[in-house]
């Protein structure tokens, strides 16, 4: 059964209505009511506030890594572990084929249902992960491999344990040997990208966003929290945060945005995952025309640029 949000219950009364309207087998009826879904649809979802895209980002039927990668990739071979600890179930690799190219895939993966959420940890990383998909990354890049990644998580675990086996000296890790990789990179966020933790797989030749993502330093609950120590004020901190595909887009914080469906990826989920995968595809020819020296000079520009400012 689908989960609708606050903003969409004309849509889902609408959509209701289409479905007694075909087990009357009133086919007159289901041409009126798909008409008027689409323009509700573009009504709704075309003035669309940053707390309602959060909303979206997070939306139980949205997507997951493993949705993609099981839509995208053929041959695929799961690598496991960090050689260390571990293998941290909140973050997956896989090896395998996008089309006819040879790709690792590195994501961040939370679960569905109690026992899927507690297996993946509300995908939430701990140091093992992140050391598991520098592990990948380095397989990769020793045998000229390029490299997917996908960003959804509310941010790295942050309990005793990770933290007692250096939870921040990995992530910083990972932005150090990411930034120095050869290979073609891209980073997608495909749900929520929430501070370090998704930074950590965020280095990349290109970055984009699905056109419903977020991507912010800090979550807006934590935000109200700490700035006005009033969760009524969580709508009022994701305006002021700028944490949409849109916003980022604009302050030329990631590259691009691929445009998932207008209602939603959680509605139309094939379209969405073929959409990131032509996105993914056509990226990489692109970035496969540049020499390895031309990506690190474009990446370490691109890095050493964030966080200007003009007075």
């Amino acid at each position: 059964m689908a989960t609708y949000l606050d903003f969409e219950d004309k849509i889902k009364k609408i959509e209701e209505d289409i479905i007694v309207a075909k087990t009357k087998n009133d086919d007159h009826a289901v041409e009126i009511l798909e008409k008027k879904l689409e323009k509700e649809v573009e009504k709704t979802f075309k003035n669309l506030s940053d707390y309602q895209k959060l909303q979206l980002a997070r939306h139980p039927d949205r997507p997951y890594a493993m949705d993609y990668i099981n839509g995208l990739m053929t041959n695929a071979y799961e690598i496991h572990g960090d050689r260390h600890y571990v293998d941290d179930h909140a973050i997956v690799c896989y090896l395998g084929y996008i089309g006819n190219e040879k790709v690792m895939v590195i994501g961040e993966q939370k679960g569905r249902g109690t026992k899927g959420k507690i297996k993946r940890n509300f995908g939430m990383p701990s140091p093992e992960g992140y050391r598991k998909a520098l592990r990948a990354a380095n397989l990769a890049e020793k045998f000229g491999i390029p490299i997917l990644m996908l960003v959804d998580t509310p941010g790295a675990y942050p309990g005793i344990g990770a933290e007692e086996r250096n939870q921040s000296e990995a992530i910083a890790k990972n932005l150090y040997e990411f930034s120095d990789l050869t290979v073609p990179t891209v980073s997608v966020v495909i749900g929520e990208g929430g501070s370090g933790g998704a930074l950590a797989i965020s280095i990349a030749d290109k970055l984009a966003m699905m056109r419903y993502s977020v991507y912010a330093v800090i979550s807006p609950e934590g935000c109200s929290a700490i700035l006005w120590n009033d969760p009524a004020k969580v709508e009022t901190a994701a305006n002021a945060l700028k944490i949409t595909a849109e916003n980022l887009k604009e302050l030329e914080l990631v590259d691009d945005v691929v445009n998932e469906p207008l209602i939603g990826a959680h509605r139309q989920k094939d379209e969405a995952i073929k959409a990131l995968g032509d996105y993914f595809i056509s990226t990489l020819e692109e970035l496969k025309k540049l020499t390895p020296a031309q990506r690190l000079q474009l990446k370490y520009e691109k890095l050493m640029n964030l966080g200007r400012f003009e007075s």
